[in-house]
Parts: structure tokens; sequence; C-alpha cells
């Protein structure tokens, strides 16, 4: 598989090189220069690990097949579900939740980033550029799935950074506690869009990069710009189909629509791509919360960042900037990259890009969207729950109540991607549930506990934990934490 950069500025490369490099040298996202479309009439394998094995075979054909045969052992072996990512029929009328939360973090970056750190080590290895420095901005969950999936990986060393508030308790415990000698977390005086913007200008600076190379540091990234989070992601909903057709829920035209909670726009895009390859996926919906910029942009044409940031329920989500919409943008456009460059540069510049008439219909005829409030998340919450007898997270609830504010929901099955557990989350469930919530997280993952049980073990382990990891930094003052962490 070949890669371009959606800006297309940059010159092409192949899988490992795109996997390297994580962003394109003129600040563009990778894309395939070709993908094979509707290769898949049915489900492409018997179970979840060939049908990863047949994606990567797609998407990374030049790393050995054992590499990725071991990347998918690795992950596999790391998930506590026999399936990996269940998908379970909740509440009647054909809602079905793909629950991709059974990973080593519980959210759904522990698909891909179980995975990545193999690939990333073997490309490094074969290019024999030194170090690679992995570069993270998380809003909650990337940075401690990438700091649990790489933690002594030989070659590679993480930095996270992570706002200082609105993250959960646990998720910042997930991060600080996290053992191995080769990762760090920072925590920095702003939100999710200053921790992105700040790596990602790190990542333009080529005096930067100059410089790391010179001291055998090759700087690379785990979010989900690069291709190594994205393709992976694909797997769970080719899995999906599949499970949905065994189970003969499939409607008589063999479609299924897809609801994804969504912030950064990559897990959705991860859809979007599956059903490029052939899964019957008829719509595509994407949930925000109240940072509802995906949102609006799906339903108007309008990108405007140009807003107040919420600290919400459902922190994931809190994000402004999303890095994904560039990929997104690249298609609607037709894979124009000089008219992308134009709106990306009106949307650094400005805050704020328009699609055109035609533009917008051809976006709309991909993704529907819709959004929730902090209330609304606690009511679906609790309603799932007195209804259904299930618990979900919030990020998962929006989902849900994204899902039923369609107008012209039918029979046809919906499947809600589940992102996250809801023991990640305990004091926003036990608020939504009507209980008294305790300043204390692990108070709250206790009292939940006497009513639903089944804590998973690593997230209680969490209290206890020492903490290993107390860097902090002012917004402006990333590029000098990434020089003083990878000693640069």
């Amino acid at each position: 598989m070949k890669y371009v950069s959606t800006r297309g500025l940059a010159p092409q490369v192949n899988s490992t090189e795109a996997l390297l490099n994580g962003i394109a040298p003129d600040g563009g996202l990778y894309v395939p220069a070709e993908l094979p479309e509707k290769i898949f009439a049915t489900p492409p394998a018997r179970n979840y690990a060939e049908t990863m094995s047949r994606l990567l075979e797609i998407f990374f054909d030049d790393i050995p097949a054992p590499v990725r045969n071991n990347a998918i052992e690795r992950s596999v072996a790391r998930f506590s579900a026999p399936e990996v990512v269940p998908l379970k029929p909740v509440g009647g009328d054909n809602v079905w939740f793909l629950e991709l939360f059974h990973g080593p973090t519980c959210a759904f970056k522990d698909v891909a980033l179980t995975i990545l750190p193999p690939l990333l080590q073997y490309a490094a290895e074969k290019s024999a550029k030194g170090r690679v420095a992995i570069l993270t901005a998380t809003s909650g969950d990337t940075g401690s799935a990438a700091m649990s999936g790489f933690a002594n990986v030989v070659g590679t060393e993480v930095l996270v950074f992570y706002p200082q508030t609105g993250t959960s308790e646990i998720q910042r415990r997930q991060m600080v506690c996290c053992g191995g000698n080769n990762v760090g977390a920072c925590a920095i005086e702003g939100n999710f869009d200053d921790a992105q913007a700040g790596v990602k200008a790190v990542f333009a600076d080529a005096d930067f990069r100059r410089a790391a190379a010179e001291k055998g540091v090759f700087l690379s990234s785990a979010n989900s710009i690069n291709v190594g989070r994205l393709f992976p992601q694909v797997c769970y909903y080719l899995d999906a189909w599949r499970k949905l057709a065994e189970a003969g829920a499939l409607a008589t035209n063999g479609v299924f629509d897809v609801v994804v909670p969504t912030g950064n726009f990559g897990n959705i895009l991860a859809a979007n791509f599956a059903k490029r390859l052939g899964a019957p996926i008829r719509r595509l919906i994407a949930a925000s919360n109240e940072n509802r910029v995906i949102a609006d942009f799906i339903a108007t044409g309008t990108y405007d960042r140009r807003r107040e940031f919420k600290i919400t329920n459902s922190p994931s989500m809190d994000i402004l900037v999303s890095s994904n919409a560039e990929r997104l943008l690249f298609y609607v456009l037709g894979r124009n990259s000089a008219q992308l460059r134009e709106r990306m540069d009106a949307l650094k510049n400005v805050g704020t890009f328009s699609l055109t008439t035609t533009e917008l219909a051809a976006l709309q005829s991909l993704y529907r969207s819709g959004f929730a409030t902090i209330s609304e998340t606690e009511a679906a919450i609790r309603e799932l729950c007195e209804s259904t007898g299930y618990l979900a997270d919030p990020h998962t609830a929006i989902g849900w109540k994204v899902l039923r504010d369609q107008a012209d929901r039918d029979n046809a099955p919906a499947i809600v991607a589940a992102t996250a557990s809801p023991w990640k989350f305990p004091g926003t469930i036990r608020k939504a549930l009507g209980e008294q919530v305790c300043d204390n997280d692990f108070d709250n993952l206790r009292a939940l506990a006497t009513r639903f049980g089944n804590v998973p073990e690593h997230l209680a382990s969490l209290e206890p934990a020492t903490i290993q990891h107390k860097l902090s930094c002012a917004k402006n003052k990333i590029a000098e934490t990434v020089r003083a962490f990878f000693k640069i």
C-alpha cells in the first residue's frame, strides 16, 4: 500500500514510512494512494483475528507476515473478552452495542495501540533511523493506551500531553501511574486542542526534527493522525458485520447503520473505510457532546472552531479541532489537495471554513450527526440502565441518544460503538443514576461495585498505585518539554 499526503506536497511513501512519519512533511495526513473498493462481498473471515490479518495485509503490505501476525497475537492476548470486541443486543429494536473497551486501558484506543508497537518497532529497525520518540496529545484515553501499548518496547519512547483539567481521575491515574522505563506523561495548562496544536507544531518544525535526527531521535505519533492507529480500527466494523450476519439480524437488504461517539473523527472514519471495502453500512452517524463542532459541520457544512470550549462529562470528546476532519474533507473535496490546503489554512488563520452546496451534499450523502448536552447524557445513562439493565459510559450513552433522535429510524440493525468502559467514569455514572457522588472517584467505583459488580481489576488497582509521572508545563512550552524529555 502506498500513501500520499492530504495536502499533496509531500512525496508518496510506503506503509512503513507512513507509520514512522505519523504526519506527512507538508503537515498533511497520510491516506491510501489507491484504496481497493468493494473487495468484500461477504465478511472477510471467520473471526476477529483473521479479519485483522486480512486488513494488515492490505494496509501494511511491506511489513512481513510474521511481524504482522505477532502484532495480532500480542493484541488479542491483552483483551479480557474471548471475542475481543463483543457485539451485544441492547433493549430490542435491533440495536447492538459493539464493546470496544475490553483491552488493558478499557477504551477503544487499545485495539490499535496494542498492535501498533511491534509494527512501529519493525519500521524503525528497517529504517535504521534511531530511537523513535512518540509524541501524543490526549483528551483522556489515547494517552494511557499509548503508554500501556509501548511500555518497555525496545527502541521507542513515549511522551503524552494531557489537559490538566477535564479528564476523569481514573483516566489521569492510568497515565501518571503507568509503569515502563520509556514512557512519560505531562499535564498542560490548557485543553486538548492546545495539546494537539503544540504536538503538531513540533512535527511541523523542520529545524526541531533536524536537531532530533542529529541526536538519533526520530519523531512519530500514536494519535489517530498515524495510519497505524486508524486502519486497525476498520477491523471491528467488518467483524461486527460478520456477527450480525451469523445472528440472522441483518435487514432484508442486508444493510446496517453505525453510530460513533466521536471528537477527533478517527473512529467513524474507520467505519467509512469499512464501508468502502464492502461492509453494507447504510448510515454513518457521528455523535457529539456540547463541543458539537463535528455535529454542526455535518449538519451545516460550516466548520467553526470559534466557540467556547466546554469541559463536559464525556471528556474524550472535548475537542474543537478534529484532526481526522482533514481526511474527511480530503474525500469530500474529491481528493483535491489544493482546495483542502485553502480550507485548512482558513481554519488555522480565521477559525472557520464552509463547504459549497455541492460539497455539503457529498458530505451528507455519507454522514449524519447529532449531539447531547451534559444533562441529556446523564438522562441517557439513566434510561439505558433502567430500561435495559445496560450500564453505559457517557460517550456510549451519547451515541445511543443520537441514534434514538434519528427521525427515520427503522428496523435495520444499528451498531452503537461502545467506546469506553463505564467504570472509567464512576462519578458521572452515579450522578446520572441519582446517587450521592463522592469526591474520591475510587469511592464512587466501590459504590457502583456494590450494585453492579465486575469492576476491572486493573482500574481498581490504580488507587494504591504510585504516581510515577509528575511533569507539567504551560501550553506554549510543549516543544521545550519535548526537547528536555527526549534529550534533544
